[in-house]
Formats: structure tokens, C-alpha cells, sequence
């Protein structure tokens, strides 16, 4: 027999709520390239049509644990986002901000950089 998650939520104490609550929100603040595209709702033939290059090449940077933030920001672009870099230090966080024109001058996204 299945059971609708609103039915089974609503039996759990305030705490689970609340834990499952953030639990699920820590697994949204951070997930791989691949996981974002498909919680976006595209497929990599989507992406790739977006971004004027094959498909086999959004699979190849999906897969790359460094690339230049060129491609990593049309590729975030893409799926509607908007990439930042953030430096996190003890005493707080920095956006470095000399990032945000990389890419603006050459709107034409490059598979393979």
C-alpha cells in the first residue's frame, strides 16, 4: 500500500520535521554539475542546444572535477544561474568580484575550454 509523503510528514514529531527539513535543504546548497542540470529540468541534448555545442561535450565537462570558470559560468547561464566566487575565510565571506566580466566579453561558449 502506498502512502502519500503529505500523510506520512504529518506523523512525524516537529523535530524530524525540522531535521528533515534541513537535511534536505544541505543537500540542495551543494550538488554536482549533472545533478543541478537534471533539478533544472534539462537533459544534456537540452543544454548542449543552449549552449551551440554537442551533446557528448556537456557530458565530458559534467565529468571534469577543474575547467576554466569561462566554461563553468556558461554553463551555469545556461541552466538560468548566475555563477559567483566566494571566498570564505574565518572572519567571513569575500566575493572576488574581478570573475564577474570573464565571459561577458566573448558571449560564444567554448566546449572544450
Amino acid at each position: 500500500m502506498t502512502k502519500k509523503y503529505s500523510e506520512l510528514r504529518s506523523r512525524m514529531s516537529p523535530e524530524s520535521q525540522a531535521r528533515a527539513e534541513a537535511k534536505a535543504r544541505a543537500m540542495l546548497a551543494e550538488m554536482p554539475l549533472h545533478e543541478l542540470r537534471q533539478a533544472r529540468g534539462l537533459s544534456q541534448k537540452m543544454l548542449a542546444e543552449i549552449l551551440h555545442v554537442q551533446q557528448p561535450s556537456i557530458a565530458k565537462i559534467e565529468k571534469r572535477t577543474d575547467m576554466y570558470l569561462s566554461t563553468l559560468r556558461s554553463h551555469i547561464e545556461a541552466m538560468g544561474g548566475q555563477l559567483e566566487v566566494i571566498a570564505r575565510f574565518p572572519e567571513g565571506a569575500i566575493r572576488i568580484s574581478n570573475f564577474s566580466e570573464i565571459g561577458n566579453s566573448d558571449s560564444t561558449p567554448k566546449a572544450g575550454v
